[in-house]
């Protein structure tokens, strides 16, 4: 046991010089809260290809992308695939009959296609997501069984939820990152930045925001992984030294075009909220990597999305882990 940990240990920040794929979860849960309403519940599980592994037709790709070739070197590209499932309530979930003023039922499972491009202290990220909502999404299933695993609530109102329907987004983000303060000791704190847009079904906004970190041999990331539709993370890391870990703050402030959750779907009639345009997040946590594992936590308070939404803001938990190879 000493032995393998000593070996995971020494053989960390090798493998940062190296091109590695990675595989990574997320869960988001409104329970590390004490709540069980509107964004109830989110899982996605992924894979990420490192810049010596992915297809060569995607690198062709990068090249008509025309943020990805402002300059005439290329930066490292990484390609991402990751299979999700968010699921919606609205605050009571013992109606039988949902309040038509409170957030509706819904579901999404979706598929993310993701092609980046790390440059220096720059990251760029062209997102393709393809998926369903309503029923064929699975997620009245799964809030049910489990529910009925714990002494939870059975949720009664999921006959109303929003229709099935196909969804496709595209979207855009950028991150930059910013050394601003760094002792001899391994301690240091950076700043980064943070906007993008994405168009489409489920989602249409534009969003930007920033995330300070602070803490002792700090992995070249750029934040702990989110689940749409908040800003995507780092799918993997570099690490500086064998272990290390950080504590972080973030804001995100989205501007919402459209929300098929809130606003209802584009092609059938289903129900729908007064939307607010204007969201804003605040964030916190902390993330730790030990050789190849990186795991985190982020609490996430998240301002009303709708007229109806009860005061004050809806909170929820995010856990992630990643393991690169």
């Amino acid at each position: 046991m000493g032995c393998g940990l000593a070996l995971l240990l020494a053989t960390g920040p090798a493998a940062a010089q190296r091109g590695v794929d990675a595989v990574h979860l997320e869960f988001e849960n409104d329970l590390f809260a004490g709540e069980d309403r509107y964004y109830t519940n989110g899982v996605r599980i992924g894979w990420t290809r490192s810049e010596d592994r992915i297809p060569g037709w995607l690198e062709t790709v990068a090249d008509f992308l025309p943020f990805f070739v402002e300059r005439e070197e290329r930066g490292r590209l990484k390609s991402a695939i990751h299979l999700a499932q968010n699921m919606y309530t609205p605050e009571d979930i013992e109606r039988e009959i949902p309040d038509p003023d409170d957030r509706p039922y819904a579901g999404w499972l979706y598929l993310n296609f993701s092609l980046a491009e790390e440059y220096g202290d720059r990251l760029d990220r062209l997102q393709v997501t393809l998926g369903t909502v309503g029923p064929g999404s699975l997620a009245d299933r799964t809030q049910r069984e489990v529910h009925s695993w714990s002494s939870a609530p059975d949720p009664r109102g999921w006959d109303h939820q929003i229709g099935n329907e196909a969804t496709l987004m595209v979207g855009y983000e950028r991150q930059l990152r910013s050394r601003s303060h760094r002792a001899e000791d391994g301690w240091a704190m950076d700043l980064t930045p943070h906007w993008g847009a994405t168009v489409g079904s489920p989602f249409t906004f534009a969003n930007a925001g920033a995330i300070v970190r602070a803490g002792r041999n700090l992995p070249r990331d750029y934040g702990p992984p989110r689940i749409k539709p908040a800003l995507s993370g780092s799918h993997t890391f570099q690490p500086t030294r064998a272990s290390g870990g950080y504590l972080f703050v973030g804001v995100d402030t989205r501007l919402m075009a459209y929300d098929l959750f809130l606003d209802g779907p584009l092609f059938r009639e289903g129900p729908s909220v007064d939307k607010h345009p204007l969201v804003g997040e605040f964030t916190a946590g902390a993330v730790a990597h030990i050789g190849d594992l990186r795991v985190g936590y982020t609490h996430v308070w998240r301002s009303r999305e709708f007229s109806g939404q009860a005061k004050g803001a809806a909170a929820f938990g995010s856990v992630h882990a990643t393991w690169q190879f």
